[in-house]
This record gives structure tokens, C-alpha cells and sequence, in this order.
């Protein structure tokens, strides 16, 4: 159950990331409440896993997922480069976060 409180603790730092692009520094209220709501999810489902879960293992998936999840959105949403050079960074990311998975 901790990896999946992890995942989606993952899924909300993908969330306030973005959202911290729509809050234009802070100044639409809108969009800095619901950035600042995910932040709050984001941590506190980090400190519910972790309750189970190694520090170092369960932090460095949670940045990890936000790490990819971001730049996937980024690209989708912000039509930010696709390059290969990127996409490999990306690769070798998720391959350490299996590397983490597998060794819990």
C-alpha cells in the first residue's frame, strides 16, 4: 500500500510543478490555491509512505516521478523540446527508479 501512497504522492508533485507555471509568480489566486493544495497532498502522502518505506528509496521515487511526470507535461502542455538527448535523460531516470523498486 506505501508504494501506491508513493505513486501518487508522485502524481500530486507532478501537479504543483505545473501548477506553479499557471500561478504566473503567485499573482492568480486560482491556480496558487490549487498549486499550494497539492504541495500539502504531495508531502503528506510522502509522510504517509514513508511511515513503511526507506528515506532515501521513498524520496528520491517521489522526485523522481515528479522529475519525468514534469517534463512529460511539459512537453505535452508547453511544447518543450523532444529531443533524444532529453528523452535518454528521462530513460535513465526511470531506470533508476525501477533500480530503487527492485532493491526495496
Amino acid at each position: 500500500m506505501s508504494w501506491i501512497i508513493l505513486f501518487f504522492a508522485g502524481l500530486f508533485e507532478i501537479g504543483w510543478a505545473v501548477g506553479l507555471k499557471y500561478t504566473e509568480g503567485f499573482t492568480r489566486p486560482l491556480p496558487t490555491c490549487l498549486t499550494v493544495a497539492a504541495m500539502a497532498i504531495s508531502v503528506g502522502l510522502l509522510g504517509l509512505a514513508m511511515k513503511s518505506l526507506p528515506l532515501g528509496t521513498a524520496y528520491a521515487i517521489w522526485t523522481g516521478i515528479g522529475a519525468v511526470g514534469t517534463v512529460i507535461a511539459g512537453i505535452i502542455l508547453f511544447g518543450e523540446s523532444v529531443s533524444l538527448f532529453r528523452l535518454g535523460s528521462v530513460l535513465l531516470i526511470c531506470t533508476g527508479l525501477v533500480g530503487l523498486k527492485l532493491s526495496h
